[in-house]
């Protein structure tokens, strides 16, 4: 099963076969297989509404180094004075649905249903993963990305309050930390990124990051009984585990505990 993943992955062009604006091929579809074995080769897809879908593998690639993150002073201190309550898969479905609501006067969103329904798939098995930020039980920021071994890739994250959005970047940066995550992956240069110590990195570094990153944590041996029942019964040949557990932030110490 590994190798008809790995086939399947081979179906891709090599990265630096991409256009300057970092197109790189067209066509395929949004099954789970084909869209782990992208993200495992450093591509995603961005199409809007009426066009084939579309890869990409951007140069340069921004990049979160994760000891590197950093809130802006005014921002850190209004978290400590008004902190957001955070969770983990608590709403993915209502989190990319707010990321996909239309931010510009045409109304355009790159997160179109088929999209929406692709990656609500991938979060079934294992591996795609919200952050969310609340206060007064009420959901007002969030981001959604996946995780393949020691790499996570963001996709996308939204507010409706102030500095919520930064609140579930700076939990999910602690939560990849903790998890012994060595690459978080931007994707796209933004002023927001950068600001909290965003970088930009040559495809050919950041493709070698992400191979380091996905070199551990396969799916091999006894760590086969760590697969989630959905991927069990899927059959899926992902080499890569889902995460297992689901976790719970603390604030009193900004630490997520695993709970089953």
């Amino acid at each position: 099963m590994i190798g008809a993943f790995t086939a399947l992955a081979s179906q891709f062009p090599p990265p630096e076969s991409a256009r300057e604006d970092g197109l790189l091929c067209l066509g395929g579809d949004l099954r789970p297989e084909r869209l782990v074995a992208a993200y495992s080769r450093g591509f995603f897809p961005w199409y809007s509404k009426g066009m084939p879908i579309l890869w990409w593998s951007p140069d340069p690639r921004c990049v979160m180094p994760l000891e590197g993150f950093r809130l802006p002073a005014r921002s850190a201190r209004k978290l400590r004075l008004h902190p957001f309550e955070l969770t983990h898969n608590a709403a993915f479905g209502r989190v990319i649905r707010a990321c996909a609501a239309p931010r510009d006067k045409e109304g355009g969103t790159w997160i179109i249903d088929d999209m929406m329904r692709a990656y609500e798939d991938l979060h079934a098995l294992g591996y795609a993963h919200s952050i969310e930020a609340w206060r007064d039980g009420e959901l007002v920021g969030g981001l959604y990305g996946v995780a393949l071994g020691r790499a996570f890739f963001g996709e996308s994250m939204f507010h409706t309050q102030p500095e919520a959005s930064r609140a579930a970047l700076a939990g999910l940066v602690g939560l990849l930390r903790q998890r012994g995550a060595t690459l978080l992956d931007c994707q796209q240069e933004t002023p927001h990124i950068m600001r909290m110590g965003g970088v930009m990195l040559p495809r050919a570094v950041f493709q070698a990051e992400l191979e380091r990153a996905l070199a551990t944590q396969t799916q091999t041996g006894a760590a086969q009984h760590c697969a989630t029942p959905e991927m069990v019964e899927s059959g899926l040949p992902f080499p890569w585990l889902p995460w297992g557990v689901v976790y719970s932030y603390s604030p009193a110490d900004g630490f997520w505990a695993a709970r089953s």
